[in-house]
């Protein structure tokens, strides 16, 4: 059996795992009670705990069904994740022979620690960036950006995936996922309902009633099956927010323990800082990454310590050194242009041109020289006038 390392992480991680699918089911009875909450006040008048026992009566009755749709949206998810991926952020699977750097590099890694090699993937795109994704052993796979390939150099690259195959190898891979689904399950059930409420408000019945109780009970019910949408959302973000930050503080030291080498890690992180935006890809595949530079709230949400704060973490406890941020050549940098020398450089700025009908002089204001002529040396502003 490999030596993981961690091992108290990746057991925290399969609890979670667990209280997440468990969280799951837990979320969507409370959703389909507020959706059967908010029909049985749309559909009569009656006081409130009249609509609550009519309301539980048809949660109890639509409770199969509600599991049978979750086990099946968790089964379309286990199976077709990775595709609903690929097509978001345009990956593909490479073989050793289309990449042998990139593959030789994972390859090495997994050999050191005896575990399988995850599949791996390309993203064509220019953000510096990388996540992997899978729900075990079969499907796990580590995507990188093409502009990652292109900017980092060996050692940045495979402590880059370093701290990738350590979150296959934490758990925190298989978490993200499941939380990716509670997330979708709750914003759609969520949705459906308000769509239901908001259509019966504009569209539905309009009572004559005039007793007070009744409509009190009415609207008393559509309050509390609001308030319950709303607690569920908030649920699944606090579940979601429950994977903390800390797994990518772990995530790079597990990179250091694979490579033996921080400063490669800091330098990784520097040069993918402030670069890793995915043009293609939602907040749920941000999440996934190894930065993501979208922020929250007063930073309240941020799904990801700053890159200075892991670095300061990586120096700390690897003994690593920081050069400070770091500029790609010619990305962030402007060509550099060297100025005229004298009129000794050839090229379209030297006064060394002879019988250039089509080249223009800027010592003679820009004019062409016709044929036969020579330019003007030492004209302009700032010549001397004979």
């Amino acid at each position: 059996m490999a030596a993981y390392g961690l091992y108290t992480h990746i057991q925290s991680n399969k609890r979670r795992s667990v209280a997440l699918l468990i969280g799951l089911f837990f979320l969507i009875y409370v959703l389909v009670f507020a959706g059967a909450l908010v029909a049985e006040a749309l559909t009569r008048d009656a006081p409130l705990d009249y609509l609550i026992r009519a309301a539980k009566y048809d949660f109890i009755m639509a409770l199969p069904w509600a599991t049978l749709g979750t086990v099946i949206w968790i089964a379309i998810a286990y199976k077709f994740h990775q595709k609903m991926i690929d097509a978001v952020t345009g990956s593909d699977a490479v073989t050793r022979a289309e990449q042998p750097r990139l593959y030789n590099l994972l390859e090495n890694l997994c050999i050191s620690r005896g575990i399988t090699t995850p599949t791996l993937r390309i993203a064509d795109d220019d953000a510096l960036n990388a996540f992997a994704t899978g729900l075990n052993e079969k499907q796990y796979s580590i995507t990188v950006t093409r502009g990652l390939m292109e900017a980092l150099d060996d050692r940045e690259m495979e402590a880059v995936l370093g701290h990738e195959l350590t979150h296959i190898r934490n758990g925190d891979v298989r978490m993200l996922v499941i939380a990716v689904v509670i997330a979708g399950v709750i914003s759609f059930v969520g949705e459906m309902v308000f769509r239901i409420f908001f259509q019966n408000a504009f569209y539905g019945r309009r009572s004559s009633s005039s007793d007070s109780d009744k409509k009190g009970g009415a609207g008393i019910a559509i309050v509390i099956a609001l308030a319950l949408i709303a607690v569920a959302w908030i649920l699944s973000v606090v579940i979601r927010f429950a994977l903390s930050r800390s797994r990518e503080y772990l995530a790079d030291a597990g990179s250091v323990e694979l490579t033996k080498d921080p400063d490669a890690m800091i330098s990784a992180l520097r040069k993918i800082e402030g670069r890793g935006e995915l043009a293609r890809a939602n907040s749920a595949v941000m999440e996934m990454c190894i930065d993501n530079p979208r922020v929250g709230f007063s930073n309240v949400f941020d799904t990801h310590p700053s890159v200075d704060k892991r670095i300061e973490a990586l120096i700390k406890f690897a003994g690593g050194h920081d050069p400070g941020p770091l500029a790609l050549p010619g990305a962030d940098e402007p060509p550099q242009i060297d100025p005229p020398q004298g009129g000794t450089a050839d090229g379209p700025w030297s006064n060394v041109q002879q019988g250039a009908g089509s080249q223009d002089s800027p010592q003679d204001g820009g004019k062409p020289f016709l044929p036969g002529e020579a330019p003007i040396a030492h004209q302009g502003p700032w010549g001397r006038r004979g």
